[in-house]
């Protein structure tokens, strides 16, 4: 019986963790630039017992013994890099990309004010004033968007309009008749399973070197000749990429899986208390 409950209980926290990643996937399905993510489960270690009857005779498709599992453990939350669906907004600062696997370069500040480069799909984008009449470019959680050298984008606060050209080319136009180009930054992203999640970004894990991989190998920034390769639109964004119908079945499977364990628990419980109660 204490097998039982322990091999419940060890599913029953897996199958927690699903459910709380099927709800996030639920809870952003409108979210701009959103991947949904999916729990990948594998089998935990198996104990053996050799206990199998000499005089046995009959032909054997299994090993010989007895082997009893302990459940199931996540074994990777798998992210699903499918382009989103395209959607108009005639709004200049609004960017969508085309390809998969290509993310904005945003500037978020840590605990300690160190700068880290995050990467995002969400394309809707705002300026916001810094000092001496001039602006940057932020996201909507307020982090400066950065061009393709790494540094904040800022500019004069007249501005009439924005055009995206080609290759990421970002086009202020101001109301005397000037103009100054930035070069948006654009990552490409080869590993991203191998990539941190940091709340709605993604982020070089910090212990890569334990990981064995090399940060070229994960990701390309894309510069030079490479930018030939992004693709963009402006006045659109791109929608998040989870299945709701899909998404609403996963969890009554998981619903379903949490109940069976949780049952497994109650009887095994049942039956340790009538053990326990006799005389």
């Amino acid at each position: 019986m204490l097998r039982t409950m322990l091999t419940a209980t060890n599913s029953l926290h897996q199958v927690q963790h699903q459910i709380d990643t099927i709800s996030n996937n639920i809870a952003n399905v409108n979210t701009a630039g959103y991947k949904a993510k999916e729990a990948r489960f594998s089998e935990m270690l198996y104990q053996e017992y050799l206990n199998t009857r000499k005089d046995e005779q009959a032909p054997r498709l299994t090993p010989p013994g007895i082997r009893y599992g302990v459940g199931a453990k996540i074994s990777q939350i798998q992210t699903n890099n499918a382009q989103g669906s395209l959607q108009n907004t005639d709004r200049d600062l609004d960017f969508a990309f085309t390809k998969e696997r290509q993310y904005f370069n945003i500037l978020m500040p840590n605990e300690n004010n160190e700068i880290n480069m995050v990467y995002s799909r969400q394309g809707n984008f705002y300026v916001t004033p810094v000092e001496d009449g001039q602006v940057m470019l932020v996201n909507a959680d307020g982090y400066a968007v950065a061009d393709s050298y790494g540094n904040p984008i800022i500019f004069r606060d007249d501005v009439e309009k924005f055009i995206l050209n080609e290759n990421g080319t970002l086009q202020v136009n101001f109301i005397n008749g000037d103009e100054q180009s930035f070069l948006l930054g654009v990552t490409e992203i080869h590993l991203p399973q191998v990539m941190e999640q940091t709340g709605s970004y993604i982020m070089v894990p910090a212990n890569i070197d334990e990981l064995g991989y090399d940060e070229n190998d994960i990701l390309t920034n894309l510069v030079g000749f490479g930018r030939e390769n992004i693709g963009l639109e402006n006045q659109k964004l791109e929608m998040s990429n989870v299945n709701l119908t899909k998404e609403m079945t996963n969890l009554l499977q998981a619903q379903r899986s949490y109940q069976f364990n949780s049952r497994a628990i109650t009887i095994a419980d049942q039956m340790l208390g009538l053990i326990n109660g006799i005389r």
